[in-house]
């Protein structure tokens, strides 16, 4: 049998024996092929020249070593130092030092943690915090001109409007606009929440009275967007009219979507009483398919109309929520809602995360950003709150304030946190439904936001982006 111990011990004796054979004969053609001109390839013949490559100079071992050694990742974080373009004015540079890689890096880790060990949206955290990790690694090359992956996934469709169009239209295929439609006063909620969006540009103003720290009104409208919880509209206006602030204001929206069921239920619980909270609200109508069919028709010409520099994103909302509806196209909806958005957020999210550099990061204006968005953010919860309790001062059939909550774009994990806090105090109080219609409303409010803001300020913004290009 082959298998026996006999039987392998002879074929290693057989191998061993083939083995010195070729030792042999390798070292006899080298000694030989010394008195020869022509030179005979050896693996023991170290003076060879390859075809072709007769100008690549010849490296010792020592000097394998050391270079070997020089570009270590150990080398790199401790001693390494890189030149890169400053944001603003690209004919100078920055200093950028292999600590600050570390650093980031380890930011990367902590977003993965966040996303994989706390739960955090770990479909969007994830992904950033590989990206951030993949594009601080010193010599890896992957963000590259031309050649790095994440220079590719972000001229692809971060830089641009292509990758946040994909999403509304996904989320426009998972969105159910029958609440809303049912209550259409509940749209109020989702108006009054981006209170926290216009209201931040008041603190971008006292921000600006600290030193180090400068923004103009181009970047204060991006970081302001902030407060609507809306990932790919961020993104969307920061690419506008900030691109070089893309990266922060990014994984602020992000991590403050991510984390709502943390920072909304304080805020809520401080702006309602126990009465308030325990408050029923009707059955909603039943809402017919026509209706369904024609409010996302309804709502993107009403955009054509009013606020066109808004239509790029609720037009796509619209189509993926008409494919939605329709009922005749089942394939092509559940593409844009499961495989399509699924591909397109892995893209997105590798793309924010590559921009997650020290220049872009570790500098003061990059902290303002962190604590305007969650002001804005916080803001935006306590309008929509405050709105349902003045809107019970006229009502007969009072709204429950905790819905209020869900005025921001996070869909649907606001409306989710609202019934939760609901179920608390009444737990045969469900008010998922009631709430999701200002988390629809939230949605196309903070697209809204953003249409004001590019139709104020995107073509001044524009005429900047080209002459820093340039």
């Amino acid at each position: 049998m082959i298998g026996n111990i006999k039987s392998k011990r002879h074929i290693l004796n057989i191998t061993a024996a083939i083995l010195a054979i070729a030792l042999v004969y390798s070292l006899v053609s080298t000694v030989f092929a010394s008195d020869s001109d022509t030179p005979h390839a050896s693996n023991f013949n170290l003076n060879v020249k390859l075809k072709g490559s007769e100008g690549v100079p010849t490296i010792s071992i020592p000097d394998f070593l050391s270079n070997t050694v020089a570009n270590t990742g150990f080398k790199a974080i401790a001693t390494g130092v890189e030149e890169v373009p400053d944001l603003i004015d690209p004919t100078k540079n920055d200093i950028v030092f292999g600590w600050q890689r570390l650093v980031m890096m380890a930011i990367g880790f902590l977003i993965i943690y966040l996303g994989a060990g706390k739960g955090f949206e770990p479909l969007l955290l994830i992904p950033i915090g590989f990206g951030t990790v993949f594009v601080n690694i010193p010599g890896a090359g992957m963000y590259a001109e031309h050649s790095g992956m994440l220079k590719i996934i972000y001229d692809a469709g971060v830089g641009n409007e292509f990758f946040p169009m994909l999403i509304f239209m996904g989320i426009g295929a998972m969105t159910d606009f029958g609440p809303l439609i049912a209550n259409p006063k509940t749209a109020l909620l989702g108006g009054a929440s981006q209170l926290g969006v216009f209201a931040t540009l008041f603190g971008v103003a006292l921000l600006n009275l600290i030193p180090g720290i400068g923004y103009n009104m181009f970047e204060a409208s991006a970081i302001a967007i902030i407060g609507g919880a809306d990932g790919p509209t961020s993104i969307y206006l920061a690419g506008k009219l900030a691109p070089h602030m893309m990266a922060v204001i990014a994984v602020a929206a992000y991590s403050y979507m991510a984390l709502v069921p943390m920072i909304q239920p304080p805020i809520m619980k401080a702006l309602t009483t126990v009465k308030e909270r325990k408050y029923k609200m009707k059955q909603m109508r039943h809402v017919s398919k026509a209706e369904k069919i024609l409010f996302p028709i309804g709502l993107l010409i009403l955009t054509i109309l009013l606020i066109p520099p808004a239509a790029p994103l609720i037009g796509m909302l619209a189509f993926g929520n008409f494919v939605k509806q329709l009922g005749t196209v089942d394939r092509l909806s559940k593409t844009m809602e499961n495989e399509l958005l699924n591909i397109v957020s892995i893209l997105l999210s590798l793309g924010v995360g590559s921009q997650m550099t020290p220049e872009k990061i570790m500098n003061p204006n990059a902290l303002g950003i962190i604590i305007l968005g969650l002001v804005a953010f916080c803001i935006a919860t306590g309008g929509g709150v405050l709105m349902a309790k003045f809107m019970n001062l006229f009502l007969k059939d009072k709204i429950n304030p905790l819905i209020g909550s869900a005025g921001v774009s996070a869909v649907p994990m606001a409306a989710r946190v609202s019934n939760k806090v609901g179920l608390e105090y009444d737990p045969g109080n469900f008010l998922l439904m009631h709430a999701m219609g200002p988390n629809v409303a939230g949605v196309i409010g903070t697209a809204i936001a953003a249409g004001v803001f590019i139709s104020t300020y995107g073509e001044a913004a524009a005429k900047v982006i080209a002459q820093v290009v340039k």
